[in-house]
């Protein structure tokens, strides 16, 4: 082989390892899509011959929409990650044979529900591929972001909008369908987060008191931080949702400490959380039951106790243990028993029926997805960029942990649903949105730069670049030359104030003759006292006292004002004794 077969140029390279890999992503979606179609068919096999267009239904949804996403992505984002789209098809899928499992032991219709919202879901996704070019244009609606946050927020408290449901009021009903805004909220608070640590960092990086060595944070930095307590606080006491007040502090807790690494902030954040939870457990009834839950779930008492009681928690934990290590397979087990078991315990069916390496393998999955939304934040080269990848990512990674650690007894269990998994159209809907913005990030990071000889166009916005820098420059000396002129405009009067002052004073001893007046100087040496005449208006020294001037010091002035006017250049002095 010739050795200079493979000489390139030090960019040549880099360039060339930087594939679009969207071969990859389309082998892996058929992957994805023959788990979801074949984990549907293996919950009841029997169902192929009963004409049962479930799962010829879901197939086409799930097969089309990968498709048709795949199709965008290479259009618009031709170098995002290959592997996020693949696995959150895979996680939608298997969701979708889960609920469609449950559904057939309690006669519901959750899985027919949850194919319209899937395709929904994904033609959401690709309207976002589509139409988001750049995810920095998102920095642009910092602030409308955080509006818009605070209306989703206080939709479902409006009457005649807002639906209770199991004692949280958290939905709002729509045309008979019920949709949660705060599943829509998580996202456009994570843009806020966003934009304001990526424009506030260093003030919150350097400002405010170092005690030893830690750095407290100014009042006014904390600001934020005490408003997003206060939103958790707020969702806790007005719609009584613990999952939610958990997932939006801390989701700001995880990015302010992505953008400072300050212990500090996540100290006083768990401060702020050990203070509101003690004080809501005091005062609010359904937060004291859900915690009795969980420190007394096998209590009898507790147990049957209606509402509020541990019977779901127990329930669960039972399913888990008689999934074991290999499961029981896919419609062999009893996750009916479990109250909620498609939506908020889901997790629980999915460990009964494929145990304990089941489970494993989809925990795998969420590591997966997490890990390429942090390794797209990484990747891309802007701030804001950073902070809303990686604040998305925690954003399901809260999410699941909120869910796995509740219905294993590692914490409180609420009411949150399993990303893209549990049964629920707003949640399944803000999950690929997220998805969509990872993939636009992602495609962001992955670009490889453009080098390579400059095109007319690329001169032609070079020399407008430059040409604005040259106007800008000019403005700016325009600017900073006003300002000094300005400033020796205000130097100029106020030495005309001094001199009108220093005139209009009242001598208090008669001044020398002009032939009399002299100038010690002082020998460098000896260290000799002689005074030093004194400077008076004009500059011109001050004439020492001679024998003839014994008079008045009204006569002294005049002689003053005579020698004034008789010395050439010299100020000439109006009659109430000011310069002009």
């Amino acid at each position: 082989m010739s050795s200079t077969a493979g000489t390139r140029s030090p960019e040549e390279p880099a360039e060339a390892r930087q594939k679009p890999r969207r071969l990859t992503e389309l082998l892996l979606l058929v992957v994805a899509v023959a788990i979801g179609v074949g984990a549907n068919i293996l919950v009841d096999p029997d169902q192929l011959g009963t004409g049962d267009p479930h799962i010829l239904v879901s197939g086409l949804v799930l097969g089309i929409g990968a498709l048709l996403l795949h199709l965008v992505v290479r259009l618009r984002a031709t170098y995002a990650d290959p592997y996020v789209l693949p696995i959150v098809v895979a996680l939608n899928g298997l969701g979708i044979a889960m609920i469609h499992r449950i559904d057939l032991t309690t006669d519901q219709s959750a899985a027919q529900s949850q194919v319209l919202w899937t395709a929904l879901a994904m033609t959401a996704a690709g309207l976002v591929l589509w139409f988001l070019k750049d995810h920095r244009v998102l920095r642009r609606i910092t602030y409308i972001s955080l509006v818009l946050s605070g209306l989703l927020l206080l939709l479902p408290l409006l009457p005649g909008l807002g639906v209770e449901l199991n004692g949280a009021r958290i939905w709002i009903s729509v045309g008979g369908r019920t949709f949660q805004p705060g599943e829509v909220a998580k996202i456009t608070l994570a843009v806020f987060f966003a934009g304001y640590l990526s424009t506030n960092r260093d003030l919150i990086l350097l400002a405010g008191k170092k005690l030893g060595p830690v750095r407290l944070p100014r009042f006014r930095d904390m600001a934020p931080m005490f408003a997003a307590w206060l939103v958790a606080i707020g969702v806790l006491v007005f719609q009584r949702d613990l999952g939610s007040a958990i997932l939006y502090f801390g989701l700001f807790l995880a990015m302010i400490y992505l953008a400072t690494s300050r212990l500090s902030w996540i100290v006083i954040g768990l401060l702020l959380v050990a203070v509101g939870g003690f004080l809501a457990s005091r005062v609010f009834g359904h937060v004291a039951a859900r915690l009795d839950s969980w420190l007394n779930a096998f209590d009898p008492e507790v147990f049957n106790r209606a509402p509020g009681g541990s019977a779901q928690i127990v329930q669960g934990l039972f399913g888990l243990s008689s999934g074991g290590l290999f499961g029981q397979g896919l419609g062999q087990g009893r996750p009916d028993l479990v109250s909620y078991a498609n939506s908020d315990m889901i997790i629980t069916a999915f460990g009964e029926e494929l145990g304990l390496i089941g489970l494993g393998a989809i925990l795998m999955l969420f590591f997966l997805f997490v890990s390429r939304g942090f390794r797209a934040a990484l990747g891309t080269r802007d701030a804001f960029g950073k902070l809303l990848a990686a604040g998305l990512s925690a954003v399901i990674v809260l999410q699941l942990f909120v869910v796995v650690g509740g219905v294993t007894r590692l914490i409180p269990l609420t009411g949150l649903t399993t990303p893209f998994m549990s049964a629920g159209g707003s949640s399944l809907l803000s999950n690929w949105i997220i998805a969509a913005i990872i993939l636009a990030i992602s495609h962001t990071a992955r670009r490889p730069v453009v080098t390579g000889p400059a095109t007319e166009a690329d001169l032609a916005e070079v020399a407008a670049y430059e040409a604005a820098l040259r106007e800008a420059a000019r403005r700016d000396e325009q600017e900073r030359a006003e300002r000094r002129e300005r400033r020796r405009g205000a130097g100029r009067d106020a030495e005309e104030r001094t001199d009108e002052r220093t005139d209009d004073r009242t001598v208090e001893r008669p001044a020398a003759r002009p032939d009399t007046a002299r100038q010690h100087a002082v020998p460098e040496d000896t260290g000799a006292t002689e005074p030093i005449a004194a400077a008076g208006p004009g500059g011109r020294p001050v004439p020492e006292d001679g024998p003839d001037d014994d008079g008045t010091p009204t006569e002294a002035m005049s002689r003053l004002t005579d020698q004034d006017r008789r010395t050439p250049g010299g100020p000439r002095r109006t009659e109430n004794g000011g310069a002009s």
